[in-house]
């Protein structure tokens, strides 16, 4: 039996309601797996339109093998290239951002425009065409301050995300934001770990003092399950909904990505040590309260986020290896709030610079333990972590699907 198969094979007799096997947290050549399926073929998020807020301005990622630079060329327009020079394979931008009229590459400088196509290639010959040399497009989307890319040659239809994400977003206004801090950790373990801890709040109560001080425990907020019963969530739903918010569950089919504005415990404005609003200028005029709670967003397997009244707290996961993935974390502000004067750094990042370093702890025992010969798969708690439940299984039907090419069942959501 060949190695795909044998992954089929475990997969199709997972047990329900489990963990996965060991080899899914540690294996390299599962890894390799999940780089091929999910990584290299789903959109990913990347980061957000106001990080390149000028012509020439560009910012570059490593997904896996592939180095990316998202840049913004002189009509406003956002692209997304592969970060290799169509010369000799050198990356053209070696730096993690910054601003040039131009991209060249630093090996023979191979000039290209800031939508990738080549300009200027010396001594190449007269029969050269440069119109067949730009740098390669990567399939690229903006959609309310967000920047998404795919990688595959042949992309996922895009707009079942737009659609259901867009009305969220929107009043928010990200666009006009700037990112005030910025913030990666990486932690020793592997992607599925930083989800699957991220998916429940089980583990708040002992884990997360700071965080525990605005954010409710309830798996109704964590979770897929029971939040339109919640007569505290239905009543903020309500009330957020009538004052042009929208803000019920929804979730899309096939269990990849998710959209609900939760209320923060008792009259908490923000992710604050005293539940007050972190920055005194709001995100948008659009947003008409303060007492909003947190929209939460979810896109597997690249991205959560929590956008309040004050700020937006965006997290972007990204694979290093079997073991290791890169957690990070941008607060982004009104574009013209002023530290020192609006907000104050410290009382800003605080209470997630802290939870990220405790989930890192956490993430990196789990991973410890899982090595262990005499791990096995554990069950899940029923009531308090359902949410786990629905990202294994999106894990599980995706790679099925993509091992098979045959569609998986659509996710259940009581």
């Amino acid at each position: 039996m060949d190695f795909r198969s044998e992954v089929l094979r475990t997969l199709r007799n997972r047990r329900e309601t489990h963990s996965l096997e060991q080899a899914f947290y540690t294996d390299p050549d599962l890894y390799k797996l999940d780089l091929q399926e999910i990584w290299y073929k789903d959109w990913l998020f990347i980061g957000h339109d106001c990080e390149i807020p000028k012509a020439g301005n560009y910012f570059t990622v490593q997904i896996g093998d592939y180095p990316v630079v998202i840049t913004r060329d002189r009509q406003g327009a956002i692209h997304a290239l592969h970060n290799a020079c169509r010369h000799r394979g050198s990356r053209v931008c070696t730096q993690a951002k910054g601003a040039s009229a131009r991209l060249v590459c630093p090996y023979h400088n191979w000039t290209y425009e800031l939508d990738g196509k080549l300009m200027f290639a010396r001594q190449m010959g007269e029969d050269f065409d440069k119109s067949a040399h730009g740098l390669k497009p990567v399939a690229c989307e903006t959609i309310a301050g967000y920047i998404f890319i795919s990688l595959a040659a042949e992309p996922l239809d895009f707009a079942p995300v737009r659609d259901m994400v867009t009305s969220y977003l929107a009043p928010h206004n990200l666009k006009d934001t700037k990112v005030a801090f910025e913030s990666t950790i990486v932690e020793k373990g592997n992607w599925k770990l930083v989800w699957e801890n991220n998916r429940e709040c089980y583990h708040c109560a002992s884990n997360h003092p700071e965080l525990c001080r605005t954010y409710p425990e309830a798996p109704s907020a964590t979770g897929v399950q029971g939040a339109k019963d919640d007569p505290v969530i239905s009543e903020h739903w309500s009330r957020c909904e009538a004052s042009g918010l929208p803000s019920e569950f929804r979730i899309d089919a096939t269990g990849q990505f998710r959209v609900a504005r939760m209320p923060l415990i008792q009259d908490a404005e923000s992710y604050t040590m005293s539940g007050a609003r972190a920055v005194k200028r709001r995100l948008s005029d659009a947003v008409p309260q303060s007492h909003i709670g947190t929209l939460l967003m979810f896109h597997y397997p690249s991205t959560w986020n929590h956008v309040l009244a004050d700020h937006a707290i965006t997290f972007r996961v990204l694979p290093l290896g079997p073991e290791l993935t890169q957690v990070t974390t941008k607060w982004l502000v009104h574009k013209d709030a002023v530290e020192g004067v609006d907000y104050n750094l410290e009382e800003l990042t605080h209470v997630w610079t802290e939870t990220n370093d405790q989930d890192r702890q956490i993430v990196e025992e789990n991973a410890f333990g899982i090595r262990s010969p005499a791990y096995e798969p554990g069950p899940y708690s029923p009531e308090h972590e359902g949410g786990v439940m629905q990202f294994v299984e999106w894990y599980t039907n995706f790679m099925q699907e993509r091992l098979t090419g045959v569609r998986a069942p659509l996710v259940r959501v009581a």
